[in-house]
């Protein structure tokens, strides 16, 4: 299997991308397509005793940057390292490709490079969140602002096959995300996404609130982008804040101090569970391929991650999965989408 990982992607590119790709490649079995700056990356590569692992190099002179708009950019930065990686992919070159670059960008090129899955509207990014009963699949969290009801019930049908075959989960529980738990609850968007999701023949458990989303009643919550992205990075920051602060209490007196010694010792586990770094990356499914979205600021282990996650939907046939569920015919040729 080959990995295509855009290396110039992200806040810590390329020296954490290429670390997590070769700890990738080592531990997991995969050749990994780095691609980006020859000069750099091989500098990177240099510092490493490659052993069994098996990375190449394949040169993009250009980069996107986090604040450039995608649309533009991709347009005129067809020898980005994004572009190139996806395009692989298009060709057959690679299975898969991973990015930790700007989100929309990767997603435009997935979008061009890749195309839709026949009968797909819009694709969505899928995020895995911890909750009190194991992990749930949370989407779309930020490929589109703005959705109809079509959309809502394509990404409760994608949700379901992945949460089955990559999570584990037997007849998945799909939630909606609301304002209230009664079906007549929400805008005319949720409204309306209720019914048809409800008649779907999926294991729908009905609308979700927000302080039940870790509560782990449902394996899939599906919401629009827009909400789904401030959720998400609502969640992380709440995380990380809540360690701080927790942080901080601690270190008050020198009694408080041995407690939290060790209460930290025994809250690996619940770290490891809260850190967006093991999860890895998002999933876009809904696109002809495997495209993975990672973090903007992943490290390493994040990067590792990501590409298992990328293995794994290459494993399971995810994109083939999606095609076999959607029967219906696509909906107009509306490509756009946004994030």
């Amino acid at each position: 299997m080959k990995i295509a990982v855009d290396a110039m992607g992200g806040d810590y590119a390329p020296v954490e991308t290429v670390k997590g790709a070769v700890e990738a490649s080592q531990e997991l079995g995969l050749e990994i397509i780095l691609v980006g700056d020859e000069v750099r990356i091989k500098k990177e590569l240099a510092q490493y005793e490659i052993g069994k692992a098996a990375v190449s190099v394949i040169h993009a002179p250009e980069v996107i940057e986090m604040g450039e708009a995608p649309g533009a950019a991709i347009r005129k930065k067809k020898n980005s390292s994004i572009v190139v990686s996806t395009r692989l992919v298009k060709e057959g070159a690679a299975d898969a490709v991973v990015s930790a670059g700007n989100t929309g960008a990767a997603m435009g090129a997935a979008l061009l490079g890749l195309g839709r899955i026949k009968g797909i509207h819009r694709p969505a990014i899928a995020s895995v969140l911890p909750t009190v009963k194991g992990r749930s699949l949370f989407l779309d969290v930020g490929a589109n602002a703005v959705c109809d009801p079509q959309n809502l019930l394509q990404f409760a049908v994608m949700g379901s096959i992945y949460s089955n075959k990559i999570l584990g989960a037997t007849n998945p529980r799909i939630g909606l995300l609301n304002i209230g738990e009664e079906e007549t609850k929400g805008n005319p968007l949720y409204v309306e996404a209720y019914q048809l999701i409800k008649e779907s023949g999926l294991n729908f458990v009905g609308n979700v609130e927000g302080r039940d989303i870790t509560g782990g009643i449902a394996d899939v919550i599906v919401c629009d982008g827009f909400v789904g992205n401030i959720v998400l990075k609502f969640g992380e920051g709440l995380a990380k804040d809540l360690m701080s602060m927790l942080r901080e209490e601690f270190m008050k007196n020198i009694f408080v101090k041995i407690g939290a010694a060790l209460v930290f010792s025994q809250a690996k586990g619940l770290r490891k569970k809260i850190d967006y770094a093991e999860s890895g990356g998002a999933p876009l499914l809904g696109v002809n391929g495997v495209a993975v979205i990672s973090h903007g600021s992943s490290q390493a282990r994040a990067i590792k991650n990501a590409i298992r996650v990328a293995k794994e939907c290459v494993e399971i046939h995810v994109v083939n999965c999606i095609k076999d569920s959607i029967t219906e015919k696509p909906n107009g040729d509306d490509d756009s989408a946004s994030g």
